[in-house]
């Protein structure tokens, strides 16, 4: 089975491209995440933190 795989991945024109772009992809989310993560304000965080806390009574009607 994979050398099925292998065979026809390898008969696709271009393919070394599409790890090199999952890469970039997934690097660039990262690094958003990390730079959203270190200018996330402390309120917003709190304010986050807290929500599961939260006893409203609109959330808990079924």
């Amino acid at each position: 089975m994979l050398k099925f795989v292998k065979n026809h991945m390898e008969s696709i024109e271009g393919v070394a491209n599409y790890p090199m772009i999952s890469l970039m992809i997934f690097f660039v989310f990262f690094v958003l995440l990390f730079w959203w993560v270190f200018t996330a304000t402390k309120e917003h965080v709190k304010e986050m933190a807290e929500l599961p806390l939260e006893n409203d009574d609109q959330h808990n009607k079924l």
